[in-house]
This record gives C-alpha cells, structure tokens and sequence, in this order.
C-alpha cells in the first residue's frame, strides 16, 4: 500500500488526529527561520539522522518514535546536551506533540542561537509518525505499536468534566489524584485531606494506587495544572484496565478561573 493511500485511511480512521500532509502549523509563521523535516521526509532520512524528544520523560516513557533521544525542553543546560550528542555530521531533528505544539520550534531556535548547526523542526509530531509509522513507535516499551491504541481526542474527551462536574462526581466510592509535580501544587490543594498527591514520575506509588482502584471498583478523578499532562495517564489507566475514570477539564487553572467568573 503507497503512503499517499495510507494518509488519507489514517485521517478517516483518526479524524481527531492532525495528519502532517493536510493540517496546518500555526507555528510556522512564529517561527520563520526554523527549518522543517516533513513526514515522509524524516522516514526518508531515519537512519541518517538524530531524532530527539523535547517532551517530558513521562511523554517519552508512553510513546516515543524510536531510536529517538529524550532531552526535555525544560531541563538544565538543554543545549549543552544537544551539543554534547555524538552526531557524526547528522543533523538533528527535534520533536513534540504536533501541529500546534511549539516545543519543536523552541528547541531548533535554542540550538541555532548556541550556534548548533544542521538543526529542524519535525513540527508533525509523535501523533502523525505513531499513525503513520507504526512500526517505528514505541508504546508503553513496545514497538511496533498498534496504531488503534492511539487514544483520540474523542477518547479523550468522553472521560473530561468540567470543575463544577468533578467536583460534583466525588463521594466516598470516588478517589481524587492531583499528578502536579510539588514545585506546582505548592500549598494549594483544590480537596485538601481527600486527595492523594502523587505526581508522574512517582510511578511505584501510581502502580500501587493503580491496584487499589481494581480492588477497590471506585472511580478515579484526576487533575492538573492546566488538562495537558492526564492525556498521558490516560494511555497508562487504559492499559491496567481502569475504566471508571475522569479528568478535571483544564485542571487547577480552569477551577480558579471558573470561580473568577
């Protein structure tokens, strides 16, 4: 089957996933001087190249392209490590979510300006190459993937409530997880003595509470900071088979902005 035939049935099987080759990039224009690999491009040129992840490493550990090098975006001294990559002459071609993450662009930009050269953007993102190119993802430590796993944002949104609705869903057959990591929940806890605080990368902890959720039958409620980061819990609960679960819809920021209003 010719990749232009494979485009067009995985934007009919995925219609809520952007498709590289019929979306558009808002960051293009942000950033005019950042170079771009395209889709088919970046599989043209796979073994030539090094592919790094400027997402988190909770993103990165869910699903990632292969081979690719996690360098979050946010970490310290990001371009030293970029410099520091054994490149042999290849350029080096940054990624994040997609279309409309800017991660990508901000990261080619910081190279450039550290003087790295042969630097791009693959502004497409891991949600066109895992549709595309399954067998070159990795999900939850297996590759290839199956590309009908990838959770849309219909899946996604069919398990949102908004602040009033969440709080609302809790009783005592419910249980409330704030995944902030401590530098962001500070003091302020939006369910204080009734929630559990158990960021991302504390991943014992999340297994075992994981465990009691089965046991237990309860429904999970889960908040942010602002609704991006339980998208990538989500992959993780559909794979211990916890079904009775819902996000706070814009996190922490939507419940104070809410009562603002």
């Amino acid at each position: 089957m010719n990749r232009y035939l494979l485009l067009v049935l995985a934007s009919l099987c995925f219609p809520t996933q952007l498709i590289a080759q019929s979306g558009d990039y808002p960051g293009r224009s942000v950033y005019p001087k950042v170079k771009v690999y395209e889709t088919e491009q970046l599989q043209q040129a796979f073994d030539q190249v090094i592919v790094v992840d400027v997402r988190s490493n909770y993103e990165y550990e869910t699903l990632h392209i292969n081979n690719a090098i996690n360098i979050p975006l946010n970490s310290k001294g990001f371009t030293k490590k970029v410099a520091a990559l054994e490149t042999d002459g290849k350029p080096i071609v940054f990624y994040c979510n997609g279309h409309t993450c800017y991660k990508s662009y901000k990261a080619t930009t910081r190279a450039m300006n550290a003087g790295i050269p042969n630097v791009f953007s693959y502004d497409s993102g891991i949600f066109d190459w895992a549709t595309i190119y399954p067998e070159k993802a990795t999900m939850l430590g297996h590759t290839p993937i199956n590309a009908d796993r990838l959770i849309s944002k219909a899946k996604l949104k069919e398990h949102l409530l908004d602040p009033a609705q969440f709080s609302a869903k809790i009783n005592d057959k419910t249980v409330i997880l704030d995944i902030r990591e401590p530098a962001q929940r500070g003091l302020i806890e939006l369910y204080p003595y009734r929630q559990e605080n158990i960021s991302l990368n504390q991943k014992k902890k999340l297994v075992k509470l994981f465990s009691n959720i089965l046991e237990s039958g309860k429904t999970l409620l889960v908040y942010d900071e602002a609704g991006k980061q339980v998208r990538w819990l989500q992959y993780y609960l559909e794979a211990k088979g916890i079904s009775n679960y819902y996000f706070m819809a814009g996190g922490v920021k939507q419940y104070f902005k809410d009562i603002r209003s």
